[in-house]
C-alpha cells in the first residue's frame, strides 16, 4: 500500500492526465478555542480537466475523517477513501470534485499546527506544508507540477487575525462569535506553498514603494511578544531586500502583498509561502543575542524572500530540484545579506558556520549528489539536508565565479521571463546560464551536480636553498568512497609576517594568485620564484567548495598568531582547515585547542565569535585522547574564563564566552561561579544575566547534578513561558539520573503527543560527556527502537531523535560492534537507518582523532 508516500512516476502520470483549474476550500477554524476536539471541518472543491474522459486517477488526503465524497454530481462511497487516497474513477473531461472532511489539528509542525500560550492562553494556527502536508488540511492533487489558483474561506472567532496567500478581506460576522474571511483567488502556485495562519495575533502593517509600485507589508506574532518584535528593523530589512531582489532580478515581485508571520514551536527556520511567510519566533529574541543571531536572522528573511522569484514564481516540476530551489535561495540570500544590509562581512559568516554543515554532511555516508534522485517523497525526506543548502549555495557561488556575475543574472532574468508562473527542471536554468554566458555548462553541472563528496587540496612544493619555490602545485586528493576529482577556480594567499608602524607584526598578504586547479596535480608556475610565504592559503577569497590543508610551516603561523591576521574572510578560512584537520585526525584535538584559546579573544567576525568555541568544545569532549581528557577540560573550562574576564565589557564576545564556559564547567570552583553569577554575588560588568543565559547556567548546573527539579520548577514558575518550559524540559533532561534520563527518553523517544519543539529542546540536551555511567542503557534501547520511530513519532521528530539520540558520548569499538551488528540486519525505514549510519561514523571519526590525540 503507498500510504503517504507518493513516487516520480505516479505524480508524472497523473500530470500527465490532468490540469488542475481551481481549489475552492472552506475551512471550519471554529473547533480551536474548545480544545475538546482535535479536528476541524475542511470542505474542498477542486475543478480540473482530463486529456483521456474515461481514465482514473486519485486525490490525496492524509489523517481525515471523510463524511461526503462527490464527483461530477455523483456521490462516492466515502469508505473507498484509504491509505491517505481518495480514488477518482471514470473521470470526464471536466470534473469537479468535492470533499467534507474533518482533519486533524497537528502538535508536530506539520499540517495545520495548533498552540496554546501558557503567559494568556491564547490560540495560534499556522499551516506547515512543504515538502507533501497541505493533503493534511484539505483535499489535494499534492505535487509541485499541478499547479492552480486557490480561493480560501476560512471560518474563525470574530476577533482572531486570518491570513492566507491572497490579501486579507474584511471579516463577515455569521453569529455565534465568529466570522468568515473569504480570500480572492490567489495567483497560480502550488499546494506546498498555500498558506493558512489564525489565531490572536499582533499585527502591524508598512509598504514598501518600490520601482514596480507598492507592496503592502504585515509582520505578525503573539500578544506576549509584542514586546520583542522589532518592528522597524525587520521593516528595514524587508524593504532593503525588495529593493535589490527587483533591481536585480529585472522582475517584479509577483505577489500582492508580503506578510511575515512569526509563529511558535517551528520546525524549521521559516517557510516561503507565496506572500504568506512563516517564520519560527525565536526571531523576536526575549533575551540579548550576539550580532550572530540577527546576521542568521537577516539571512533567513532574505532566503525566503528570494523564493518569491525562485521556488514561488517559478517552481520546479518534481522534487529531484528541490536542491536548486534552496541551494539558490541560499547563495542569494548571502549575496543580498553583503550587497544591500548592514551585514556587509555576510560571506565570512557563511564561511565560518553554513559552509561547514555542508562539508561535514558531505563526508557522511549518508552523503548524495547535490542533484538528488528523488524518486518518491520517502527519499525527499531523506535528501533535504545541508547538501541541498549549504554546499548547493557554495557550488552556485563557485558557479558565479566561473561564469561572471553579470551573465548569471542576465540569465535568471531571462529565466523568469520565460517560465513565469511554470514549473521547470534544472535543464531549464541551465539554458538560460548558457545562452547569457557563453560557457558549456553540461559538464560543470555533472561533475558538481550529480556526484557526491567533497575534494581536498593541499599545497605540494620544493624550495631551493634561499627558501624560495622552486615548484609549488596543488594536490587534489578525494575519499575512496565517492573518487570524484572536480575542477575549482582557486584564489592563492600568500602571506607575510610585516611589522606595523606601531612595531607589531602583522600577517599581510604578499601575492593573490587566481588559478584553475584540475585532476590530480596543477602547477601554480607563478609561485616560482617566490620566497615561501608565512602562511600559505590555499582557496584565498573562497571561491572554491573544498577542503584545504596547511604545510607546516603556516599551521605554525597560525597557531602562534592568527591573530594577527586582519583579513576576516582569510581567518574563516583559516579556521576551517584547521577543524578540518581535527575532524579527519590530522591535528591533534589538543593543538585545535590551543589555537582557539590563544585566537578567539581577537576574532571580530560574529559568526567565527559564536561557532568556533563550539567546535573546540567538540574537540574536547569527543576527539581528544581519554587518557588526557580531564587534563585538557580544565584546560578548556579555565581558559575560558579568562577569556570570559578579559572580554569588552557587553560585547558579542563576552556573552559567548560566559555561554561556553557554562557548558564547560565541571570542577566545583567553576560550578560556584555559575551559581554565584545566578544568585548575583559575582557580578561580571556588561554581563546582564538575563532570560536566556539563566537557563544556560541553570542546565549546567543540572547536567553536574547541582539542580534539582524543584530549582528547576522554580525557574519555571519565573519564567512560564513556552521558551521557559522547553528550557526547563533540556534541564531535566540533562540531570545525571536514571529517573531524569528515563522520563525525557519517554517523552522525546516514545510520546507523540510531546510538542515538536519541546521534544527538541529534550533530545538536544540527553545525551551528555560526563555522564557515560547514566547513559550505557540507551545503546541498546536507541537499537530496539529505530525500526519504529518514524512510523511511531513521525518523520521530523524521529529524524531529530534518531540524529541526536544517538550515544556518541559513548565511542568505543565496542559500541561500534553493537552498531554493525543492528545494521546487519535492520529492514526499517532508509531515513531512520540514516542516523544510524551517520552516527556511526561520527563516533568513528571521534576514536580516530583520539587516537591522534593520543599522540
Amino acid at each position: 500500500m503507498p500510504g503517504t508516500n507518493l513516487t516520480r512516476d505516479e505524480a508524472a502520470t497523473r500530470a500527465s492526465l490532468l490540469d488542475v483549474t481551481s481549489y475552492s476550500i472552506d475551512l471550519d477554524l471554529t473547533t480551536a478555542p474548545d480544545r475538546t476536539t482535535d479536528t476541524f471541518g475542511s470542505t474542498t472543491s477542486i475543478a480540473f480537466t482530463c486529456r483521456e474522459p474515461g481514465a482514473s486517477t486519485f486525490a490525496d488526503l492524509v489523517g481525515a475523517t471523510v463524511h461526503e465524497l462527490t464527483l461530477n454530481g455523483v456521490a462516492l462511497d466515502p469508505a473507498t477513501y484509504v491509505d491517505s487516497r481518495i480514488p477518482l474513477p471514470d473521470l470526464q473531461a471536466d470534473n469537479l470534485l468535492v470533499v467534507r472532511a474533518d482533519c486533524t489539528y497537528s502538535t508536530s509542525g506539520e499540517g495545520l499546527h495548533r498552540f496554546v500560550d501558557p503567559v494568556d492562553d491564547r490560540v495560534y494556527l499556522y499551516s506547515q506544508f512543504e515538502v507533501p502536508d497541505a493533503r493534511r488540511v484539505f483535499t489535494t492533487f499534492e505535487q509541485p507540477d499541478l499547479k492552480s489558483v486557490f480561493t480560501f474561506r476560512v471560518t474563525a472567532p470574530d476577533h482572531w487575525k486570518v491570513v492566507s496567500n491572497a490579501p486579507t478581506p474584511e471579516p463577515e460576522p455569521v453569529g455565534a462569535g465568529a466570522a468568515v474571511w473569504a480570500f480572492p483567488p490567489t495567483k497560480r502556485m502550488s499546494t506546498y506553498i498555500t498558506a493558512v495562519v489564525a489565531g490572536e495575533y499582533h499585527a502591524v502593517f508598512d509598504t514598501y514603494e518600490g520601482q514596480f509600485g507598492e507592496i503592502p507589508l504585515g509582520h505578525y506574532c503573539r500578544q506576549s511578544l509584542v514586546d520583542h518584535l522589532d518592528r522597524d528593523e525587520l521593516v528595514k530589512i524587508t524593504k532593503q531586500s525588495f529593493e535589490f531582489f527587483e533591481r536585480e532580478f529585472g522582475y517584479p515581485y509577483p505577489f500582492e502583498k508580503y506578510d511575515q508571520l512569526y509563529v511558535p514551536e517551528y520546525n524549521m527556520g521559516a517557510m516561503e509561502n507565496a506572500g504568506c511567510v512563516t517564520l519560527r519566533d525565536e526571531y523576536l529574541p526575549r533575551s540579548r543575542q550576539p550580532r550572530s543571531f540577527y546576521e542568521f536572522r537577516c539571512s533567513v528573511i532574505t532566503h525566503e524572500m528570494a523564493h518569491m522569484w525562485f521556488g514561488d514564481l517559478v517552481t520546479m516540476k518534481w522534487w529531484d530540484d528541490l536542491w536548486l530551489n534552496e541551494s539558490f535561495a541560499e547563495w542569494a540570500c548571502y549575496w543580498c545579506e553583503a550587497e544591500a544590509t548592514e551585514f556587509t562581512d555576510a560571506w565570512t559568516g557563511f564561511a565560518n558556520a553554513r559552509k561547514q554543515t555542508g562539508y561535514r554532511a558531505d563526508q557522511l555516508p549518508s552523503t548524495h549528489p547535490i542533484a538528488a534522485d528523488n524518486h518518491d517523497l520517502e527519499a525527499v525526506e531523506v535528501n533535504f539536508d545541508m547538501i541541498t543548502y549549504a554546499k548547493g549555495a557554495s557550488v552556485l557561488k563557485q558557479l558565479v565565479a566561473w561564469v561572471g556575475l553579470e551573465p548569471f543574472i542576465a540569465g535568471l532574468r531571462q529565466y523568469f521571463q520565460d517560465h513565469a508562473f511554470g514549473n521547470t527542471e534544472f535543464g531549464d536554468l541551465l539554458v538560460a546560464l548558457e545562452r547569457s554566458s557563453g560557457r558549456e555548462l553540461g559538464s560543470w553541472a555533472e561533475e558538481w551536480l550529480q556526484t557526491a563528496g567533497v575534494n581536498t587540496l593541499t599545497p605540494d612544493f620544493e624550495l631551493d636553498a634561499d627558501g624560495a619555490y622552486t615548484r609549488l602545485a596543488v594536490r587534489q586528493t578525494a575519499s575512496a568512497d565517492q573518487p570524484t576529482l572536480r575542477r575549482h577556480r582557486l584564489g592563492i594567499g600568500l602571506y607575510d609576517e610585516v611589522a606595523n608602524e606601531r612595531g607589531e607584526l602583522r600577517l599581510v598578504r604578499r601575492d593573490y594568485i587566481e588559478v584553475d586547479v584540475e585532476g590530480e596535480s596543477t602547477d601554480i608556475k607563478e609561485a616560482v620564484g617566490q620566497k615561501q610565504p608565512a602562511l600559505l592559503l590555499l582557496n584565498d577569497g573562497d571561491l572554491a567548495y573544498a577542503k584545504i590543508r596547511l604545510d607546516e610551516r603556516s599551521l605554525a603561523t597560525v597557531v602562534g598568531g592568527l591573530s594577527r591576521l586582519d583579513d576576516s574572510l582569510a581567518r574563516a578560512l583559516v579556521w576551517g582547515a584547521t577543524w578540518d584537520m581535527t575532524r579527519d585526525a590530522e591535528l591533534s584535538a589538543t593543538d585545535f585547542v590551543t589555537l582557539v584559546l590563544g585566537n578567539i579573544g581577537s576574532e571580530t567576525d560574529a559568526w567565527g565569535v559564536t561557532r568556533i568555541p563550539a567546535y573546540a568544545a567538540l574537540a574536547v569532549n569527543s576527539y581528544s585522547a581519554p587518557a588526557h581528557r580531564a587534563d585538557l577540560r580544565l584546560q578548556w573550562e579555565r581558559g575560558l574564563r579568562g577569556l570570559l574576564d578579559a572580554a569588552e565589557p557587553g560585547s558579542d564576545s563576552q556573552l559567548t564566552f560566559a555561554r561556553s564556559y557554562a557548558g564547560a564547567a565541571h570542577t566545583d570552583e567553576a560550578l560556584d561561579a555559575l551559581e554565584a553569577l545566578l544568585d548575583g554575588s559575582l557580578v561580571v560588568e556588561g554581563l546582564a544575566v538575563d532570560d536566556d543565559l539563566r537557563w544556560s547556567l541553570i542546565t549546567a548546573l543540572a547536567a553536574r547534578g547541582r539542580a534539582d527539579d524543584a530549582r528547576v520548577d522554580e525557574a519555571l514558575a519565573a519564567d512560564n513561558t513556552i521558551s521557559g518550559q522547553e528550557h526547563a524540559a533540556a534541564a531535566r533532561a540533562a540531570m545525571p539520573t536514571a529517573e531524569a534520563k528515563e522520563t525525557a527518553w519517554r517523552l522525546g523517544m516514545l510520546e507523540a503527543g510531546t510538542p515538536n519543539e519541546t521534544a527538541r529542546s529534550i533530545v538536544l540536551s540527553f545525551m551528555r560527556s560526563g555522564q557515560e555511567e547514566v547513559l550505557a542503557p540507551y545503546v541498546e534501547k536507541y537499537l530496539d527502537l529505530v525500526d519504529s520511530t518514524w512510523e511511531r513519532i513521525g518523520a521530523h521528530r524521529g529524524s531529530v531523535a534518531l540524529e541526536h539520540f544517538f550515544p556518541k558520548p559513548l565511542a568505543s569499538a565496542e559500541l561500534l560492534e553493537k552498531v554493525d551488528a543492528y545494521l546487519a540486519t535492520s529492514t526499517a525505514n532508509p531515513g531512520a537507518v540514516r542516523y544510524v549510519r551517520e552516527g556511526r561514523a561520527e563516533v568513528a571519526r571521534a576514536l580516530a582523532a583520539q587516537a591522534k590525540d593520543a599522540g
